[in-house]
C-alpha cells in the first residue's frame, strides 16, 4: 500500500510542476503517507480529514507528535531525509508539493512557511502539555483538541484514534489514559458509549481543565 500511495503522490507531482491548481489524491484510513528516514521528495497539505504524524523512540516505543487537519502541512525533512512517519486517521484528500517547486513558486513557499510556523506554534503546546500537565488535563486538552468551534454541551465526538495512540499522543499508558476518561465519565463531563465516540456532557469543564478556560 505504502508504495501505491508513493508512485500516485510522486505522479500527482510531475504534473504539478506544469499544472495549476496540484491535483488531489484520495487516500483511505490507517495509510502509511510516508516513513521517517525516507527521502524528503515533497511537502504534503491536507485537503479534507485527519493525519497523524508519529516517530519511533529508540527503545521502539512510538510517540505520536502531532494531529494535523485540514490546511495543515507535513513533510518536514532533516537535510534530505523525513523527520516524522505520517498515517491518514480517518479518509482524507491530499496534495503534494514538490521540493523542487517551492523554489521556482515564491507564493507557495510563503504559504507553506507560514503553515509550518502555525503548527510549530501548536507543537509547542503540545510538548507543555507533556511536559506539566496531569494525565486528567491531558486526557481534557485532547479532547478540546477535537471539539469544533462552537460546540455545546451534549454533542458527540468521534474519535478517530484508538486508546493507544490517544496515549502515545499524550504521553501516557494505555491504563492511565483508560482511567483518565472514567474518572471523566465518574465526574459526569464526558459519557462513554462508544470506543470511538466520547458524549461531552460538561464543555466548559473539559476547557477549565485543559487550561483554556
Amino acid at each position: 500500500m505504502r508504495q501505491i500511495i508513493e508512485e500516485r503522490i510522486g505522479s500527482h507531482s510531475h504534473h504539478m510542476q506544469a499544472e495549476t491548481p496540484a491535483a488531489h489524491q484520495r487516500v483511505a484510513p490507517h495509510v502509511t503517507l510516508l516513513h521517517e528516514g525516507d527521502p524528503a521528495r515533497r511537502i504534503m497539505e491536507v485537503v479534507e480529514g485527519t493525519v497523524m504524524l508519529t516517530k519511533l523512540l529508540p527503545d521502539g516505543r512510538r510517540q505520536v507528535v502531532e494531529l494535523l487537519g485540514p490546511g495543515d502541512m507535513f513533510g518536514f525533512a532533516n537535510g534530505e531525509t523525513y523527520v516524522c512517519s505520517a498515517e491518514s486517521l480517518t479518509s482524507c484528500v491530499l496534495v503534494g508539493h514538490d521540493r523542487a517547486a517551492l523554489e521556482r513558486d515564491a507564493a507557495l513557499a510563503s504559504r507553506v512557511l507560514r503553515r509550518f510556523e502555525i503548527q510549530l506554534c501548536a507543537m509547542h503546546s503540545h510538548a507543555l502539555v507533556l511536559g506539566r500537565m496531569s494525565a486528567l488535563e491531558r486526557v481534557a486538552f485532547f479532547l478540546m483538541r477535537l471539539m469544533p468551534e462552537g460546540m455545546v454541551s451534549g454533542s458527540t465526538l468521534h474519535l478517530a484514534m484508538t486508546r493507544q495512540e490517544i496515549a502515545d499522543f499524550l504521553g501516557l499508558t494505555l491504563e492511565t489514559v483508560s482511567r483518565a476518561f472514567s474518572e471523566l465519565k465518574r465526574r459526569g463531563i464526558v459519557a462513554l458509549a462508544r470506543a470511538d465516540e466520547v458524549r461531552i456532557q460538561d464543555r466548559g469543564s473539559v476547557r477549565r481543565l485543559a487550561g483554556a478556560a
